[in-house]
């Protein structure tokens, strides 16, 4: 396994060239296990809503996850190991390529079988606070029939499917790449993530 440093700089280095890029075993598979519970729990005592978009927070059909967003003043252990683990990464993003990331912010996405969401933008049309996104994936044992994978659309008109498999941060920039859940035989469990700059606009 590549050092957290090592990790992070070709990530880094990947978003100046690509401007997306995948880090592989971001965390544990015991601290990954831990979110996945956690992320059961919330969702077996209904404490996750369903998602909502746009400036306005609006229901949609577009979308069929169900939330649960991480509070900075209250966050459980395993998340509190994430948030540090991503704000390292937010440190050497703005160390390397001047970025202006000032915070992270976090919520667990559960998609029921058959639940997708569809092609779409994370920069927000009235914000430009969301510069960089970042999706980790909670999902033990995952296959490429199992479905679900996140669809990238690329500047040259193609594109990359990214499967949801335990332990894998995917990072892209918000603004320029739209993308697209696809649906999946199985329940599919991950943490979106967006790192901010400041900003004027609203906030979501």
């Amino acid at each position: 396994m590549n050092t957290p440093t090592s990790q992070f700089h070709d990530i880094a280095t990947a978003l100046t060239h690509e401007g997306w890029g995948v880090v592989p075993d971001f965390l544990s598979a015991a601290k990954t296990q831990a979110l996945a519970e956690e992320c059961r729990v919330l969702r077996d005592a209904q404490r996750l809503t369903p998602a909502k978009v746009g400036a306005l927070r609006t229901a949609t059909p577009l979308r069929g996850d169900s939330t649960h967003w991480f509070q900075a003043d209250a966050l459980s252990a395993p998340q509190q190991v994430f948030v540090e683990r991503l704000d390292a990464l937010r440190v050497t993003l703005n160390r390397e390529l001047m970025l202006g990331l000032v915070e992270c912010e976090s919520h667990y996405a559960v998609y029921p079988p058959g639940a997708g969401y569809t092609r779409h933008l994370d920069r927000l049309r009235d914000s430009d606070a969301r510069v960089v996104s970042a999706v980790f994936y909670l999902n033990q044992a995952w296959r490429v029939a199992d479905g679900g994978a996140l669809r990238l659309y690329l500047a040259d008109g193609s594109s990359r499917d990214i499967f949801p498999h335990a332990g894998t941060l995917l990072l892209f920039l918000s603004a320029q790449f739209e993308h697209e859940v696809l649906p999946a035989t199985r329940e599919r469990m991950s943490i979106a993530c967006w790192m901010r700059q400041r900003t004027s606009g609203p906030m979501f």
